[in-house]
């Protein structure tokens, strides 16, 4: 499958997820790219995951804005370079909101636990207390 016709394919799927939603490609670009962070976030939890999360989204909105205009190129009906850019600024705004915010909604870590006796322990010393 060359470039052109997997462009050609993205444009399909994505008419058809615009006819199917009701939604704009603008909203589209939203929902898709805080769907792919927070599912990138929910399953990298450690160190760095709310980078990464960010990276994945980056990544498809570049890559999806490098299809469109690849099909446009292949359809004849190049669109201006603003255009991609506030596609890619639909896509990038949330996430990135969510990066620079993510530490304060991250738990603090916990302090050790004090080292607690063991439950045969505990029994014991309540037997010989009673």
């Amino acid at each position: 499958m060359t470039l052109i016709e997997l462009a050609s394919l993205f444009e399909a799927r994505k008419l058809s997820v615009i006819e199917a939603t009701g939604l704009d490609k603008d909203a589209l670009h939203i929902y898709f790219g805080m769907a792919l962070f927070l599912v990138i976030r929910l399953v990298w939890r450690g160190r760095g995951g709310w980078v990464a999360a960010w990276l994945a989204v980056l990544a498809m909105a570049c890559g999806g804005e490098l299809l469109d205009m690849t099909a446009e190129y292949g359809g004849s009906a190049i669109q201006p370079d603003a255009a991609h850019w506030h596609d890619i600024w639909n896509t990038m705004f949330w996430p990135t909101v969510l990066l620079f915010v993510g530490r304060w909604l991250q738990p603090a870590p916990k302090a050790p636990a004090e080292a607690k006796p063991e439950l045969g322990e505990y029994a014991e010393s309540r037997l010989e207390q009673a």
